[in-house]
């Protein structure tokens, strides 16, 4: 039987931190296309649990070390990535300290949900939307069914 093509597994991190006012995020400005601002976040290796594999993103793009608290959502719109098709878990999580821009990351970005910057990569502003009606409603975003982002 051969084996199956499928998409390529990711995840991202919202990192909160927890040692500043109010509900500051970080962001960081890609370093390889597709450019623009992102959440912290890269492929699973094989062998990897999604959940490390959050952590060790993190630690890789920010230098924090992140508490996963719980997962957002799965995000596996087809074109979500203009690279190819890739279907990402999206975790919340938290931290303290000074983040710094390391490997992907060309630059960090703090800041409040009202502050984000104008060009996100990805599916992240969707991603982002769904953070602040989780905050704001303490429910987790809707399922998405097809034709839908």
């Amino acid at each position: 039987m051969p084996e199956p093509k499928t998409p390529l597994l990711t995840v991202d991190i919202i990192i909160e931190l927890s040692d500043r006012p109010q509900k500051s995020i970080v962001l960081i400005e890609r370093r390889h296309p597709p450019l623009g601002w992102a959440l912290p976040g890269g492929f699973v290796d094989v062998g990897e649990r999604v959940e490390q594999a959050a952590r060790r993103e993190a630690v890789e793009e920010t230098g924090l070390h992140v508490r996963l608290r719980r997962l957002l959502g799965v995000y596996s719109a087809p074109d979500r990535d203009p690279r190819g098709h890739t279907v990402g878990l999206v975790f919340i999580g938290e931290a303290t300290g000074e983040p710094r821009a390391a490997d992907d990351a060309k630059e960090v970005c703090v800041c409040g949900l009202d502050h984000i910057p104008p060009k996100l990569a990805f599916d992240h502003q969707l991603i982002l939307q769904d953070y602040e009606h989780l905050l704001e409603s303490g429910e987790l975003p809707p399922l998405r069914g097809e034709g839908e982002s």
